[in-house]
């Protein structure tokens, strides 16, 4: 096992079979120090010894699952980029703890090595800013008066990159109205609650809401309240003074007194304890926070914005938040819909992704097909944005052509796909007892369902198609004609070949 020169990034692999790491080993070795662990006990003793930048660990291992070790090690490690790896099967559990354990990306099985490369090379590049832009910090305390005009300069570009104008929707989106309720609130030093799914741009409203504020020359910090217990929390958001608790060396400024007179955001704020609570709420109402292991209390002057995924309301009354809290945080509370409600703004999305993610890993395309972005709109998206953004730059990773086709696409995101165009939810596809109707009318849903994958992922290739399914062309035809898809491919092929 080689170990880290310090001119080589180093990645530390966790899985525990041992196949799975022989295999990642081989992939990443050639560009990384690899450090590979069978257990979590192994991968935390690996971590005190060596100094890790990115860790791919597998979800399904025995004990300890991979979201809960991810989000243990962000306690602990915080700097280390972390890279979750798991089957379809754990899709929606993965989307569901990406927040939770602060994880980077999430890789599906079975994964291609270019695309794990490609993933791995991209956090330890991370990494690397962001310890550059540590030293920067540093570096801004000797050269403050260039260094001001620097930050005046980037903070102008981040007050237009983050505008109202600049969030994609098309005229008839259900994301309009949310964009004018902001505007409206806006220019009024009022607290906000944004509630929504995860992944639907939460962070993205709190900070065109700060950008677009008359605190808009001041900083914006955020921290997600759901990944840290208590005096981690408090810690974070409040600060510490040395030798507070164990591992506390030095002073510690809180996310409270570096935002003071700018915003604040708060993610995940329904996740947070109710001890917490309480403290959270002495700091609103007072205006004043107290570091840990200080006597002293600070006045900050900030501009709070929380999100959560949950219905605070009926935490309230459920009794597992504090009514006074609730209603200190949400003054005006905005709702932002799900990605699946409005597809009407997929295919610009998609083409903005798509640019970005260009221009991160320096491979050039000219777009998607028709079809892609068909299938792209008519899947339903748990995930939202975030798997939308996942699920482009996978496609853009694998294609080999100037335009991204539907083939590219996931298969369980196809396989949705195929069940929407049937008439079906296409989470019903996970359990064949939930499909409704008669016996041969539930057979006749998946078999529709199972044909359109295929040629989909044959670019609607009749003889390929066929000769994956066992079946003559003749036959193919024959159930092509029964269930309307014979248009429905002539329609895609020649999308295909137009080009979107």
């Amino acid at each position: 096992m080689p170990l880290n020169t310090g001119e080589r990034p180093c990645v530390l692999l966790v899985d525990d079979e041992a196949r799975s790491l022989e295999t990642m080993n081989r992939t990443l070795d050639e560009e990384f120090d690899v450090l590979c662990a069978g257990s979590v006990d192994e991968a935390e003793r690996l971590l005190t010894e060596h100094p890790v930048q990115v860790i791919l660990c597998d979800q399904r291992m025995p004990g300890v699952t991979g979201v809960e070790f991810l989000t243990r090690v962000r306690a602990r490690w915080p700097q280390v980029w972390r890279i979750i790896i798991s089957g379809y099967t754990d899709a929606e559990g993965i989307i569901q703890g990406i927040n939770e354990g602060g994880i980077y990306q999430y890789i599906t099985k079975p994964w291609h090595p270019d695309e794990l490369l490609m993933t791995v090379r991209n956090a330890a590049q991370l990494y690397r800013l962001q310890n550059e832009s540590g030293l920067l910090s540093t570096e801004m305390k000797v050269t403050a008066p260039s260094v001001r005009k620097q930050l005046k300069r980037k903070r102008s570009v981040l007050k237009e990159n983050f505008q109202l104008e600049r969030i994609r929707r098309t005229e008839t989106s259900p994301l309009n109205e949310a964009c004018a309720q902001l505007s409206r609130i806006a220019p009024y030093d009022i607290s906000l609650l944004i509630t929504g799914e995860s992944g639907t741009g939460k962070e993205l409203f709190a900070r065109a809401l700060h950008y677009s504020s008359a605190r808009s020359e001041k900083p914006f910090v955020s921290e997600n309240c759901g990944a840290m217990h208590d005096e981690l929390l408090s810690s974070e958001l409040f600060g510490h003074r040395k030798g507070a608790f164990t591992g506390a060396i030095s002073d510690h400024v809180g996310l409270f007194e570096q935002a003071h007179g700018g915003t604040i955001f708060l993610d995940e704020i329904g996740e947070i304890s109710p001890a917490f609570q309480v403290k959270l709420l002495r700091v609103l109402q007072e205006g004043e926070i107290r570091p840990l292991g200080s006597d002293q209390k600070r006045r900050v002057d900030v501009r709070v914005v929380a999100a959560t995924n949950r219905d605070l309301q009926e935490e309230v009354r459920a009794g597992r938040f504090r009514q006074d809290l609730y209603y200190r945080l949400a003054q005006v509370t905005l709702e932002l819909p799900p990605l699946r409600e409005r597809p009407m703004d997929i295919p610009s999305l998609a083409e903005t992704i798509l640019h970005q993610a260009v221009e991160t890993f320096g491979k050039s395309v000219e777009g998607f097909t028709e079809e892609a972005l068909s299938c792209l709109c008519e899947y339903d998206w748990p995930g939202n944005v975030r798997e939308l953004q996942n699920e482009v730059q996978r496609m853009l990773v694998f294609s080999r052509e100037p335009l991204l086709g539907a083939e590219l696409i996931s298969s369980h995101i196809i396989r949705g796909v195929s069940c929407a165009a049937q008439g079906a939810d296409a989470r019903e596809w996970e359990s064949i007892a939930g499909l409704r109707g008669t016996l041969k009318e539930r057979v006749e849903l998946l078999e529709a369902s199972i044909l359109r994958e295929a040629l989909i992922r044959h670019r609607w290739n009749k003889s390929h198609a066929a000769e994956e399914l066992g079946l003559s062309r003749v036959g193919l035809r024959n159930k092509l004609e029964r269930y309307g898809l014979e248009k429905n491919g002539q329609d895609a092929a020649a999308k295909g070949k137009r080009g979107g």
